[in-house]
């Protein structure tokens, strides 16, 4: 009988690192989370459930070489840049030009042998599976990191890292959103030229942003600021409206002269804007793109 794909533990999203002892560290790798099946073969889904073994074949090909007889291996595919930081942009180009590239982080095991292990603890579990995988394979081991969670979530945060995962050592594998596993990411702030706002009846409004230095479209930020913000913006945008960039083709998009700059928070180590919002906005009156 093969094994079944099984629902993901979803970590809850906080603002700080969790006090106190009995929390496992890790870094937050930008990828897809993934898992690894295996019982007469080896099969790959998303996090959703879906098997995309076929676009992930090398990956596939590694896990075969763990001795295992059958196994459920949860974790996340990535693409590590010169850096040996999580590169998304550069994943989703190897999915399908450089499966080279591709390397699978596992972080917990819930099933081996025949043994369901979800209701082990984590540390146990952990353990398990850090015996299973050799080092310099492309299937790798997120190791935890020592330390204060403060201290840990600082160095992240200066490596321009995405963040970090803390879980709770005793805890058991169970599917869903959980608070046994907490996720802080880690954020930026810069500015940014604002090219317009895209505003749909029903929607929440977004505004479009350009690098400073090439005028180059990064993404688009949520504007969640204060309503006086919101409302001061939107009447700079109606009297500075000006035509689209070349090339831009968005129908429900009020476009902006250039001197308007946005202050937008995003998440680290990005090439796009990810995770955006804007914060606030000034002028700048000899400004241009």
């Amino acid at each position: 009988m093969r094994l079944k794909f099984v629902d993901p533990l979803l970590p809850t999203l906080v603002e700080k690192p969790p006090e106190g002892d009995g929390w496992i560290h890790e870094i937050k790798f930008d990828g897809y989370r993934s898992q690894i099946i295996i019982d007469k073969g080896v099969r790959i889904f998303t996090r959703n459930g879906m098997d995309w073994t076929t676009k992930y074949r090398d990956l596939a090909a590694a896990a075969k070489r763990i001795e295992v007889d059958d196994a459920i291996i949860d974790g996340e595919i990535v693409v590590l840049n010169e850096a040996g930081l999580a590169d998304f942009a550069a994943l989703r180009k190897a999915i399908t030009r450089r499966q080279q590239d591709l390397y699978f982080v596992a972080f917990d095991i819930l099933h081996l042998n025949g043994h369901d292990l979800r209701d082990m603890a984590l540390e146990e579990r952990r353990t398990v599976l850090e015996g299973l995988i050799e080092p310099g394979s492309r299937i790798q081991f997120s190791q935890a990191m020592e330390g204060d969670a403060k201290a840990i979530f600082h160095l992240i945060d200066q490596a321009g890292i995405e963040g970090m995962v803390s879980k709770r050592g005793d805890s058991k594998y169970r599917s869903g959103r959980s608070t046994n596993w907490l996720k802080i990411k880690s954020y930026a702030v810069e500015e940014y030229d604002l090219l317009g706002v895209e505003r749909e009846a029903g929607k929440p409004a977004f505004a479009l942003m350009a690098d400073r230095a090439t005028g180059k479209y990064v993404g688009s930020a949520f504007i969640n600021s204060s309503r006086a913000i919101r409302e001061r913006l939107w009447k700079r945008v109606q009297e500075h409206a000006g035509p689209a960039p070349k090339g831009m083709k968005r129908p429900a998009t009020q476009w902006v002269k250039p001197g308007i700059i946005g202050r937008v928070k995003h998440l680290r180590g990005e090439e796009d804007l990810r995770h955006a919002s804007l914060q606030d906005f000034r002028e700048e009156k000899d400004g241009g793109r």
